[in-house]
């Protein structure tokens, strides 16, 4: 957690070079989780209605960005 903390605190630095580099890479890292997430929600069973809920977003754009993905298998499952 203290990468994740660390790069918020820079996302609010007075530095702008500093700001748009952690926002950039928070970016990075939140599509990662989305994309574990919603394959994970898929291998599940979960809904592309259900996920969208869940990501408060449209069905339809859910399953705009995340259809075309094979799920992933999860590496804590081994």
């Amino acid at each position: 957690m203290t990468e994740a903390t660390d790069l918020a605190a820079a996302a609010g630095s007075a530095d702008p070079r500093v700001g748009l580099r952690a926002v950039v890479t928070l970016r990075r890292l939140l599509e990662g989780l989305e994309n574990l997430q919603v394959a994970n929600a898929r291998r599940k069973g979960w809904s592309w209605q259900e996920i969208a809920d869940a990501l408060e977003v449209t069905r339809q754009g859910v399953h705009k960005k995340h259809a075309g993905r094979v799920p992933m298998q999860d590496p804590r499952e081994g």
